[in-house]
């Protein structure tokens, strides 16, 4: 089975962490969550994003979500895949040069990556979109145009894959996004 990391950071999107992280421990996979500054042991706070009719999501606090790993001496070339939960903290993970450089490794290595919402923040950040069809929340399409992607218009319960990249607009498409991703490893 493979080992994945999972990259996240305060105020990621609760389903968007959980499900995933519970979802690919379920098929025998390991999965490293961690998050920059932060150690084996050390929560991160969640948002749960909703869609209830306004021009853009609703935000409620979520759970504390445990990391089960340390960021610090983190090697990326021990990993297999790589997924990127949206929420706030790709807007601020894509400060850390550290984290931009960990994203390369997984397209440069051709190693599966799983995006979804605002990961897309940090996939544009990191350069990685040239060419790609990619999706995300759409207040991200201006960003995925920006570093040369093709945002993917699809619904809301949908997926795309483009080569090793595997994306969503949001946590309503959970099961088509595992799908395709889990297809890759």
């Amino acid at each position: 089975m493979a080992k994945i990391l999972m990259i996240t950071g305060d105020y990621t999107e609760d389903y968007e962490t959980m499900v995933p992280f519970q979802t690919l421990l379920a098929c025998d996979h390991s999965v490293d969550a961690v998050c920059p500054g932060k150690s084996a042991g050390d929560t991160v706070k969640t948002a749960i994003h909703d869609f209830e009719g306004d021009q853009t999501y609703s935000e409620k606090p979520g759970h504390n979500f445990a990391l089960n790993a340390d960021y610090a001496g983190l090697n990326v070339a021990d990993y297999d895949a790589l997924v990127i939960p949206g929420g706030r903290a790709p807007e601020y993970l894509r400060l850390d040069k550290s984290v931009l450089d960990a994203v390369r490794h997984f397209f440069e290595a051709g190693k599966p990556v799983a995006a979804i919402c605002h990961g897309a923040q940090l996939l544009a950040a990191a350069g990685v979109l040239e060419g790609k069809n990619c999706s995300a929340y759409p207040a991200c399409a201006p960003e995925v145009a920006a570093a040369g992607g093709t945002f993917a218009d699809i619904e809301v319960t949908d997926a795309v894959t483009d080569g090793n990249l595997v994306t969503a607009p949001a946590w309503p498409a959970h099961p088509a996004w595992m799908k395709q991703f889990m297809a890759l490893l």
